[in-house]
């Protein structure tokens, strides 16, 4: 029988890992060339397939493709594009099995968060109900942190590393002129309605009056007038305040502070800017100079503080999605399973798509102290691992050197094509 070659996409946004995931893919597959043949990545995600569009990797050299594991982003182009519930029409998923038809593809692996993993799971369903069964495996990702029964999400941990660091430095930076300028520091990071990363910059704060003071999560209600008393406390005391708030902060109505109007490709909100919101009550109310700042791209994308354990992570999951499929599991996700916190030890387990699919685990009650303002020692054993460990990459003139990928397109083979609306 013909070997089988293999699809891979990114989906969703992207992370400082998720290439190294990419790379675990690849190279696991290159070393089993008598089982798997060509791999081919979606450019731009599951957009790829239903366009066939299709990057040949194989074209890639080895060292290219061992060099994604310290690059940062999306090599292969990411997407933020959901397939249609099946019961209200199956046109894309018949699209992409006439795609790997063509392209002789058996093998299914789709990096992303909960809704790439519905596609997954979707996919395997589909594949086999249309008369072409597809191994589908999902790769975990998401920098939020809400995927379910893996321990922690590859993408989430240099998030939060960087997000600790930067709160940690802006704290020096605002103690050493709060005397005479700003007061109140406010930095926006990403979690819409989890708060895992909110949470990380807790980290920063070893002992009483580091920086930062206040953590706003999407889990609590805003109460403002119960917040602007803890600013004023902190001032007083500290002679500044420091604050991290997740863009998903929400009021007493359930409606986000920053919410922009309009819908993702997902049917999410748009957020605007919940910093500006925040700093400008603080001003308002007790009349502190602030400054404020939003993590946005930044964080998910630096590469160069990465966490060791999340870039380890994001490769072993990369792999694990390959043995598993060489296995004969199907629409299964490689999980992580923490075994120790003392020292930390962890491996990789399983998790079924149906039980990953559209799913957030949000941060559970006792991880947050009762004031809400902050994390409890529970949390933070959670946490603190996940950070933990340096990768730098390598540097060229004083700055990261990234690989980026020849990406060479795949040519064609039907004669139909799809739009996306």
């Amino acid at each position: 029988m013909t070997k089988k070659n293999a699809f891979y996409a990114q989906s969703g946004g992207v992370t400082a890992v998720i290439n190294a995931s990419a790379c675990g893919v690849i190279q696991a597959a290159r070393e089993n060339s008598d089982k798997i043949g060509t791999v081919y990545a979606g450019r731009n995600g599951i957009i790829g397939a239903l366009t066939e569009d299709l990057i040949d990797t194989s074209l890639e050299s080895d060292e290219d493709i061992a060099a994604l594991r310290h690059t940062p982003s999306g090599a292969f182009g990411s997407c933020r594009y959901k397939l249609k519930p099946i019961e209200q029409s199956t046109a894309e998923y018949e699209r992409i099995i006439e795609v790997f038809k063509a392209h002789n593809i058996g093998y299914f692996f789709y990096n992303g968060g909960g809704d790439s993993q519905d596609t997954s799971h979707k996919m395997a369903l589909m594949s086999k109900k249309l008369g072409y069964p597809i191994t589908c495996i999902g790769v975990p990702k998401t920098v939020d942190n809400d995927l379910p029964i893996t321990d922690n999400c590859p993408g989430f941990g240099s998030v939060a590393k960087y997000v600790a660091v930067s709160i940690r430095e802006a704290g020096f930076d605002v103690a050493s002129m709060a005397k005479t300028s700003t007061k109140v520091f406010v930095m926006e990071v990403m979690g819409r309605h989890a708060g895992w990363i909110a949470a990380a910059g807790a980290l920063a704060a070893e002992k009483e009056g580091d920086s930062p003071h206040i953590i706003l999560f999407p889990e609590v209600v805003f109460d403002q007038e119960k917040f602007l008393a803890r600013v004023d406390e902190c001032v007083k005391k500290f002679g500044y305040c420091a604050i991290v708030v997740s863009e998903g902060l929400s009021n007493t109505d359930g409606v986000f502070l920053a919410e922009a109007g309009g819908k993702d490709a997902f049917g999410h909100a748009q957020l605007g800017g919940v910093a500006p919101v925040i700093a400008e009550i603080v001003k308002g109310a007790l009349g502190y100079k602030y400054h404020w700042a939003v993590a946005d791209y930044l964080q998910r994308a630096a590469r160069h503080i990465a966490s060791k354990t999340d870039v380890d992570q994001a490769y072993a999951v990369g792999r694990a999605a390959v043995e598993f499929a060489l296995a004969g599991k199907n629409a299964v996700m490689p999980a992580i399973v923490r075994t120790s916190d003392e020292p930390y030890q962890w491996e990789i387990g399983e998790a079924l798509l149906a039980d990953v699919a559209n799913v957030e685990k949000m941060m559970p009650p006792e991880y947050i102290t009762e004031d809400g303002f902050g994390i409890t020692e529970e949390c933070r054993r959670y946490l603190q691992p996940l950070i933990e460990g340096e990768d730098y990459p390598p540097f060229k003139n004083g700055l990261p050197n990234y690989v980026e990928l020849k990406n060479e397109s795949v040519a064609k083979k039907l004669k139909t094509t799809f739009d996306i609306a």
